[in-house]
C-alpha cells in the first residue's frame, strides 16, 4: 500500500532549540514548585512561541521549563502562567489535552520511530503512551504502555476550578526514569555525558469563558464546537503538529566537569536533507502514483554539498547519504525511519 503525502514543515531554516542539561544534585521531593535547591542549577528555556512558529502571534501567557538529570531519572520542570486554572479529567490515560495541559515528547535515538508522549492537567492526571512511529506513518499509538516509576507533581498558585480566585501560575514536576526511556534508545540505555536526545513541550490552551460560575470552552456559533486550541511550543515546528520528531529540540546531557556545548553538526544537516527528500518523495507519490529515483522530478535543492543516492519503486524507496566522516551511511526509507549502517 502507498504511504500518502506528508505535510511540509514552513520553516525557513533547520535551528531547532537547544538545551544543556546539567546534572541533579540531591534528591527530587516533588511539589511541583520550583523554587528550591534541587532546581538552582537548571537554567529556564526560551518562552514557548506559537507551533507555527513567528508567522503567528506570539502566546498571550508565558511558558516555560528546566531540565536536569541524574543516573535515574531525567527531570521536567514547567512553569504555566495563567489567570484562569482548570481541569476536569481525572483517569489516567485520559486526552488529556481536551483540558489545558503541559506536554512532553522525546525521542532517544533521534530515527522519528519508537517516541514517547506525556501530558498532564492541573489535576496531575497523566497521559503517557509510546508511538511506534508517527501518525503520518502510519504508526498506532501504544495507549496501555505507561512509564513504570513515573513521578509527577502539580503546584497551583492561584486556585483550581475557581473563577472568582486571584490566579497567576501552575507548575508541574516529572522525574521520568529511564528505565522507561531507554527501550527506544540507543542501546536501549540511559544517554551518556555529551549525547543528545531530541526532546519538546508543548501547551494546551482552549479559548474559555466563565458560564454560571465555572469555566467553559467558548463555542464557535458557526460550527456550534469549541474554537480550535492554540498549542504553545518550546522548539517552533512550522505547521500544526507535534509528530514530527525530527523537528524537536536538541537536550545535550552534560556532566558537571564540562557543561558542554553545542551547534548542530554535519550529520544532523545531512539528516534534515534527507527529510526533506522523504517530504518531496511521499508527496510526489500522492500525485504521480509511484516514488521516483529522478531528484530533478522532486524539485530539491540544497546549500549543503550533498550526493544522495536513490532506490525507488513503486510503493518504497531507499535514500542514502555518506555520514559527515565517511564512517558509514544515513538511510531513510518511505515510512520515513532513519538510521544509519
Amino acid at each position: 500500500m502507498m504511504l500518502s503525502g506528508v505535510p511540509v514543515p514552513q520553516i525557513e531554516e533547520y535551528e531547532p532549540k537547544h538545551y544543556i542539561c546539567r546534572r541533579a544534585n540531591g534528591e527530587a521531593v516533588l511539589d511541583g514548585r520550583h523554587d528550591k535547591p534541587f532546581w538552582n542549577k537548571a537554567a529556564w528555556t526560551d518562552k514557548f512561541v506559537d507551533i507555527e512558529g513567528d508567522i503567528r502571534p506570539r502566546p498571550g501567557q508565558d511558558t516555560r521549563v528546566k531540565m536536569l538529570w541524574d543516573d535515574d531519572y531525567f527531570y521536567v520542570g514547567a512553569e504555566l502562567w495563567e489567570n484562569r486554572i482548570w481541569a476536569t479529567l481525572t483517569e489516567r490515560d485520559s486526552v488529556i489535552f481536551y483540558d489545558n495541559d503541559f506536554e512532553i515528547f522525546i525521542d532517544p535515538d533521534g530515527d522519528s520511530h519508537g517516541y514517547y508522549e506525556f501530558e498532564i492537567n492541573a489535576l496531575n492526571t497523566v497521559w503517557d503512551l509510546l508511538l511506534i512511529k508517527p501518525y503520518r506513518d502510519g504508526g498506532p499509538p501504544l495507549d496501555s504502555w505507561d512509564m513504570k516509576g513515573l513521578r509527577t507533581a502539580v503546584h497551583i498558585d492561584g486556585e483550581l476550578n475557581n473563577p472568582e480566585a486571584a490566579n497567576r501560575k501552575w507548575s508541574v514536576e516529572a522525574a521520568i526514569p529511564w528505565t522507561s526511556l531507554k527501550e527506544c534508545a540507543k542501546e536501549h540505555r540511559a544517554p551518556l555525558p555529551g549525547e543528545f536526545w531530541r526532546v519538546n513541550f508543548s501547551r494546551v490552551e482552549w479559548q474559555t469563558e466563565v458560564v454560571g460560575g465555572i469555566y467553559s470552552k467558548v463555542i464557535n456559533p458557526d460550527t456550534g464546537k469549541p474554537y480550535p486550541e492554540d498549542n504553545w511550543v518550546w522548539s517552533p515546528m512550522g505547521l500544526i503538529n507535534m509528530h514530527y520528531p525530527e523537528l524537536w529540540g536538541y537536550v545535550v546531557f552534560a556532566d558537571d566537569e564540562d557543561p558542554g556545548q553545542f551547534r548542530i553538526s554535519r550529520d544532523e544537516r545531512i539528516k534534515w536533507e534527507l527529510r526533506k527528500l522523504y517530504y518531496l518523495q511521499r508527496n510526489f507519490a500522492e500525485h504521480n502514483g509511484s516514488y521516483t529515483e529522478d531528484l530533478t522530478r522532486l524539485g530539491w535543492s540544497s546549500d549543503l554539498e550533498l550526493d544522495p543516492e536513490v532506490y525507488a519503486a513503486k510503493h518504497l524507496f531507499q535514500i542514502t547519504a555518506e555520514a559527515a566522516d565517511g564512517s558509514g551511511t544515513w538511510i531513510i526509507r518511505e515510512d520515513g525511519k532513519l538510521w544509519k549502517e
